[in-house]
């Protein structure tokens, strides 16, 4: 799934984001908003991951949507 579609479906996704991100409180998932920057600068704060590998977090997930379907 590419991100423009992850922001249009936001409010479906936003669970399964927190069941795989678990740390991530409603409040983050509400400021994130479907948008990949958000997504991957809420991963460094809470998990304290470098950028390249919330990058790799992130966009896995997105591809992993279209499995899940």
């Amino acid at each position: 799934m590419n991100w423009d579609q992850v922001e249009g479906k936001w409010t479906e996704l936003k669970g399964k984001a927190r069941s795989s991100w678990g740390e991530l409180t409603d409040d983050d998932l509400d400021q994130i908003n479907g948008k990949r920057e958000q997504l991957v600068g809420k991963l460094q704060q809470k998990y304290g991951l470098a950028r390249e590998e919330a990058d790799k977090q992130a966009d896995k997930w997105a591809q992993d949507l279209d499995k899940e379907r």
